[in-house]
């Protein structure tokens, strides 16, 4: 099982726990669990961070479909699933639109295809006015975890170098 990363956690980390220039491991982490296969995005979310013009965006474009991938032919049967799902409960049709356009509804459908986690900073809503990614992992009986649950599900650390050594 790998880790599908939603566009929030790339943007509180760089924005709030982990800046790029203060804690380069947390990004070089990414960089090598993607290497290892565990750690991914999706393309849509690439795009989205890339509508920004910043650092975050230089280092998105860097990483490529490697990092962002692209929608899987097996997720064609997914997003049927997912869309069936979404109709079947009672939101407003309002959020039912908003979310077949945002990257959310891509990432939950490649979850699902892909056997992944989606790992997010949403919490549960009971609101009908608006979709969020853990109430439709919880329907589709996909792992949805928060970044620092993946983190330590991964046993990552971020040690200071002793200088001289």
């Amino acid at each position: 099982m790998g880790y599908l990363l939603d566009a929030d956690c790339f943007i509180r980390a760089k924005n709030l726990h982990y800046g790029m220039d203060f804690c380069p491991a947390f990004w070089d982490w990414l960089i090598r669990k993607n290497g290892a296969g565990k750690v991914f995005s999706i393309e849509k979310v690439g795009d989205e961070i890339n509508a920004g013009d910043d650092e975050l965006s230089e280092w998105a474009a860097q990483r490529g479909a490697g990092f962002f991938l692209p929608p899987e032919e097996s997720a064609l049967a997914a997003f049927g699933k997912v869309t069936g799902w979404i109709q079947s409960q009672s939101y407003e049709s309002s959020a039912i639109s908003t979310f077949f356009q945002k990257a959310d509804y891509y990432l939950v459908a490649q979850a699902l295809s892909g056997g992944h986690a989606v790992v997010t900073h949403e919490i549960p809503s009971a609101s009908i006015r608006k979709i969020k990614i853990p109430d439709v992992c919880v329907g589709m009986e996909i792992k949805c975890i928060t970044p620092y649950e993946m983190l330590r599900y991964e046993r990552a650390t971020f040690v200071l170098k002793v200088a001289g050594k």
